[in-house]
This record gives structure tokens, C-alpha cells and sequence, in this order.
């Protein structure tokens, strides 16, 4: 079930950001973030290459570590010093735009590695649950294929099914659909939309558009380390306030028609 319309984000927030910042020597990437995540929410992240998106998933992760401010996961403080880690990246599942599987393991394997020795399940229910999401992300029947016999499509499920396996609080998704030939993005959506209409807490980083229409709650357009705007996928996309946003979805909606190719250099700050 989808969160209702109205609630309270600070009665139900799963994840906070409070004045985040990350420099890569003297880049200042993320300048003084704040947002929060409802549960249940599906918070889509859009923006130009380079504004900073993946870093902030990372730091979010905590894969990356941030310079300054604090994340929450629920009242926990995620970057206080001596956090357990392991712990953290249990709860907040991330998907990469690489899949990362291991290549000599099954897809079966991918899955069940994950419970076997991080939450140090028995072989047996490790398997039991692997199966399971596997089934959830459609591919039963590759249980025992390697990756390298999958497609990109495939192999980006199996990713999602192995962070599926740590029963996480939280998904984190860095554009997930960009490596894949276009003809594989759909069902890698599809299981995404699946997960969004479960309920499942989500932020996602995309240029789908259909797809941040569709399932997204919320819609953030970041620009240069910052949030420029945020709002209904609805008012983003049709009543944007920025012009900085307005251009930007101009140039995405003109590559969806002509391609790739079209991406000035002024999208790729």
C-alpha cells in the first residue's frame, strides 16, 4: 500500500538529511543538502550529469563519506562516529547502475551470498530465501545460470533481487536503466513499479520519465550539489518553477526522441 496523501513527513520519516556536504578535493559536490524520505515513499532524484546525484545515494549509503551534516535513518543517526557500518548498508539496500555480480556464482549464489554471511543465515534458509526473490523479480527459471549467460536486463534484476535478500528499510537506485540496451529497460521498471506499489520506501535516480510519473511520489530536480526545486511528478514536469528545470527536461524529452547524442555539454556539468 502507497503512503497516503497528507501524512505527516515528520511523523513518518524513514530517512533525514540535515546540511549535507562532500567535496572531492577542491569540487565541492554536495552543498548543503536537506531532504527527507516518508515511509513508503518514492522520492525520484533528476538532474544533469555531474550535479552530484550518486554521490548523495552514496553518502546516503554511507559508501561515500560526507564532509559535514548528519543523516537519520528513522531517530538513529547513521553518521555519528562509531556507527556500525555493516549494519547501516543491511538496512539501506543500494542498487548500482553496474550490476557487481560475482561471475562465477549463479544468480542463485549472487542472491543467497549476501544472507549466508552477512546475516548469517543457514545454507538452507539462505537458498529458500534467494528463491524467493528471485521469483519477485521474475527470474526462477535463471536460478542456475551465471551471468555472464544473462542479459544486461537480467543481470540488473539479480542485482535487485540480491539487495532485495537483506530485507532492507530502504532502496536506493542509481540509474539503473542506463547501461541497458532500450528494449531491456521495461522489465527492470516493471520490478521497480512492482516494489513501489508494495510499499517499499524507494529513492531513485533516473531520466525515466514515464517511469518517475508513474511511481514516483515526489519529484527532486538537483542541479550543481543543491536542490533546486522538488514537488508532485505533475508539477515538476508541467508547471516546473525553474527555468533551469524546465531546460533541462526540454533536452531529455529531446533525447528520447533523437537519442543520447543530443546531450549538450551544459547537461553534462
Amino acid at each position: 500500500m502507497r503512503i497516503s496523501e497528507g501524512v505527516s513527513s515528520t511523523n513518518q520519516s524513514v530517512l533525514r538529511v540535515e546540511n549535507l556536504h562532500k567535496y572531492y578535493g577542491p569540487l565541492h559536490v554536495l552543498q548543503g543538502v536537506d531532504m527527507s524520505v516518508r515511509r513508503g515513499e518514492v522520492l525520484v532524484i533528476i538532474g544533469p550529469s555531474g550535479s552530484g546525484k550518486s554521490t548523495l545515494l552514496r553518502c546516503l549509503n554511507r559508501i561515500e563519506e560526507p564532509h559535514s551534516g548528519r543523516i537519520f535513518l528513522h531517530e538513529e543517526e547513521i553518521t555519528a562516529r562509531g556507527v556500525n557500518l555493516p549494519r547501516v548498508r543491511k538496512r539501506i539496500g543500494m542498487v548500482f547502475q553496474h550490476f557487481n555480480l560475482f561471475p562465477h556464482m549463479t544468480a542463485l549464489s549472487n542472491v543467497m551470498e549476501g544472507p549466508r554471511t552477512v546475516l548469517h543465515l543457514p545454507p538452507r534458509d539462505a537458498k529458500n530465501l534467494a528463491w524467493e526473490q528471485l521469483r519477485k523479480v521474475g527470474l526462477a527459471d535463471k536460478a542456475d545460470v551465471r551471468p555472464s549467460q544473462l542479459s544486461g536486463g537480467q543481470q540488473q534484476r539479480v542485482a535487485i533481487a540480491r539487495a532485495l535478500a537483506m530485507s532492507p528499510e530502504i532502496m536506493l537506485f542509481d540509474e539503473v536503466t542506463s547501461a541497458l540496451d532500450p528494449e531491456l529497460v521495461d522489465d527492470v521498471l516493471r520490478v521497480m513499479k512492482s516494489l513501489a506499489d508494495e510499499g517499499m520506501t524507494m529513492i531513485v535516480v533516473t531520466h525515466e520519465l514515464d517511469f518517475a510519473r508513474s511511481a514516483g511520489d515526489r519529484v527532486v530536480m538537483f542541479d550543481q550539489g543543491r536542490i533546486l526545486e522538488e514537488g508532485a511528478p505533475a508539477n515538476i514536469f508541467n508547471r516546473a518553477r525553474e527555468e533551469r528545470t524546465r531546460r533541462f527536461l526540454r533536452r531529455l524529452r529531446h533525447e528520447d526522441v533523437v537519442g543520447p547524442t543530443a546531450r549538450t555539454r551544459e547537461d553534462d556539468r
